[in-house]
This record gives structure tokens, C-alpha cells and sequence, in this order.
């Protein structure tokens, strides 16, 4: 049910809550959940391990190109373990175009002990040495293809769980990207981050992990009662009454994710314009890589749709820019500035003598 332990660390560090003065340009990372294409509407499977998606990238890298945008790929086993895939992606990062982490979907992931189900696709329902023997496993394979050690981490699903600070403590992580704020998957068995909230925090055995959230937040005339409100709204009775589409068609309560992936322009401006109101300096705006190529995905299923998608992010990038005055970054960057020109740290990953990254 709820990741409690992972939240609750949010909110232990000695450190003070990181944030950027309020005078600060916004800063816009953009992270791709960039993994195998498989069927939204059927269960997991092992057996879906294609990536023919990830060579159809580089029409997203043209549109981050014209806005100074390095995007942070966050990849899979999949990903990692076919060469052609690496390679693709490699070009991009041997030129400084982009960043890379690690994206754990545990049933494409070995060791494969475990049971294929609905529970099981969070990582951090898992047996915490299985969690660790699977990240590290990925950790590895992404060292290998890429020759530096990945820092950033985002859990498949967003499935953080009670284990997960250590483990990325233990394998040399400094950043984690996968909370989604104001928003639940305890439905089948998932995290419950209803109150968690958009600003970063500091986490972890010693204070030096960073949790960069997902934007996602709330527009309307009870925006500030979102977090108490839409809980209720969004409960099992709240859906079948189609409470949610209610509130947001009267201008009420929206809740919205920083996304193209079924969020249109104007709704992504509504809530980068809410989130800046708020106080956020450091947006994050993501998208699943197989979304790239016609019919992989729900959110793109045509040509014409793929178009549409390119000009969403194209646009609302040229809004950031010019509208907020805000400017492009990445998670090591933002990393560096909450830290107030203290170094990033060289965590050494337990028992291993790996790359570290490039800064």
C-alpha cells in the first residue's frame, strides 16, 4: 500500500529543504522513461523486450536541440542490454546531448525470481535484497555500455519503496526522480504520494540523495485545497461519479502532470503557470520514449499525432523560455546549485569499482 518509509525520508534530512531563491530563472529538465514497447492494456510479461522505439528518438532530440535542452534518458535492461539501442543513444550522450540513468521495470529486469504481476511491477514491493540484486544488475549494464556509472534513478511505475534510499545509498545513486506528486497507485498495490508535494527535497542515511519530483500539481480556485480535496475526488465513488472531470471542467480543481502524454499545450501552461504562482523553481516534464513511434503507446497512435506531440513540447518550451524566462538544466546541474556550491559528492558504490560520472 503506502510507500510511507520512502516518504517519511523525505522529510529526515538535518539539511534544510533545498530550494532556489524566489528570484531565480525557473530551470526546466526534461527526463524520458526510455524502455521496451509492450502493450498498455495487457499485463506485464517478460517476453516484451523490443526497443525498435529508441532509434526514433532523435525527432525529439531535433526539438530539445533548438531550445539548448539536454534531456536525461533514463533506461531499462532492454535498453541497457541491446547493442543497437546503446548505440543510438550513444551518440547523443558521447556528444553532451543528453544525460543517462536507470529505470527499473522489474519483470524485464534479472535476476527474474520473482512472480510477473500487477504488485510486482513496483520495485519497491520487493524483497530488498531482490530490489538491489536487479538494480545492480542494470547499474552494471549501463556502466558497461555507456563507460560511467549512472546517478540518477527512477523507478519503474514510480514504485519507490521502504528499501529503496539505502539501495541507492549502496550503489552510488545521488538522485532520484521518481515521486509523482498529489498522486496515488496504491490501487494495485503501488505508492501513495497524495501528500507528497513538488519541491525537491534531501533524503537518505547522511542527507546527500535529492529527490527532484515529477512535476504535477494543481490549477483552479481551490488549488490550495487540492491535496486535502482530491484524494476524495479521486476515490473509487469520486471516479464513478466522474467527480474529477467535474471539478476540472468548472474551473474548480485540475490536477495535471508536466507532460505531452495526454495533456494538451494549454494544459500544460495552465500548470506551469499555477506551479511558478506557487513558489516552484525547478520543473520537471516527462515522456515515455516508445511514444516516439506511432501506435507504441496510448498518447501517439499516428502520424498526425506524433506531429502534435513534437509541437506540444516545441511550444511549451519556447513558453518557458520566453513567458517564465526560465532556461533549460539537468538533475546533476540542479544537484550542484541546491547544494550552494558545495561539491557533489563521489559516493563510492559498495563492493564495486566502477566509473564515476563525467561532471
Amino acid at each position: 500500500m503506502v510507500r510511507s518509509e520512502f516518504l517519511q525520508a523525505l522529510g529526515r534530512s538535518p539539511e534544510a529543504p533545498p530550494r532556489l531563491a524566489a528570484d531565480h530563472p525557473p530551470l526546466l529538465l526534461v527526463v524520458v522513461d526510455t524502455e521496451e514497447e509492450f502493450d498498455w492494456s495487457r499485463p506485464h510479461a517478460r517476453e516484451n523486450t523490443g526497443v525498435s522505439a529508441i532509434a526514433a528518438q532523435g525527432r525529439a532530440q531535433e526539438v530539445f536541440a533548438r531550445h539548448g535542452i539536454v534531456p536525461t534518458y533514463v533506461i531499462d535492461y532492454p535498453v541497457a542490454a541491446t547493442p543497437a539501442a546503446v548505440a543510438a543513444l550513444r551518440v547523443f550522450a558521447d556528444r553532451g546531448e543528453c544525460r543517462i540513468g536507470t529505470h527499473l521495470h522489474p519483470w524485464v529486469n534479472p535476476p527474474h525470481s520473482e512472480a510477473v504481476n500487477a504488485r510486482n511491477s513496483y520495485p519497491g514491493n520487493l524483497p530488498a535484497d531482490l530490489e538491489r540484486a536487479k538494480l545492480e544488475a542494470l547499474t552494471t549494464a549501463i556502466a558497461e555500455g555507456f563507460g560511467s556509472r549512472p546517478v540518477i534513478y527512477k523507478a519503474g511505475r514510480y514504485g519507490v519503496g521502504p528499501a529503496t534510499a539505502g539501495i541507492l545509498e549502496q550503489l552510488g545513486y545521488l538522485i532520484d526522480v521518481s515521486v509523482v506528486p498529489y498522486t496515488s497507485f496504491s490501487g494495485d498495490g503501488g505508492p501513495d504520494f497524495s501528500q507528497a508535494g513538488f519541491q525537491p527535497s534531501w533524503f537518505g542515511s547522511d542527507g546527500t540523495l535529492l529527490e527532484i519530483p515529477l512535476s504535477c500539481g494543481f490549477h483552479g480556485l481551490l488549488r490550495s485545497l487540492g491535496p486535502a480535496v482530491y484524494p476524495h475526488a479521486s476515490s473509487p465513488l469520486g471516479m464513478r461519479v466522474r467527480l474529477p472531470g467535474m471539478l476540472a471542467r468548472s474551473g474548480l480543481l485540475e490536477r495535471i502532470r508536466l507532460t505531452p502524454e495526454g495533456v494538451d499545450l494549454a494544459a500544460n501552461l495552465r500548470l506551469a503557470r499555477s506551479l511558478f504562482q506557487q513558489g516552484c523553481r525547478i520543473f520537471s516534464f516527462t515522456y515515455h520514449s516508445p511514444s516516439m513511434f506511432p501506435g507504441m503507446t496510448p498518447y501517439v497512435r499516428s502520424d498526425a499525432e506524433l506531429a502534435t506531440f513534437l509541437d506540444t513540447m516545441d511550444r511549451f518550451f519556447r513558453f518557458f523560455r520566453e513567458e517564465l524566462g526560465g532556461r533549460p538544466s539537468d538533475p546533476l546541474e540542479v544537484y550542484s546549485l541546491l547544494r550552494r556550491g558545495q561539491p557533489v559528492p563521489q559516493r563510492q558504490p559498495a563492493g564495486a569499482e566502477l566509473n564515476q560520472p563525467a561532471q
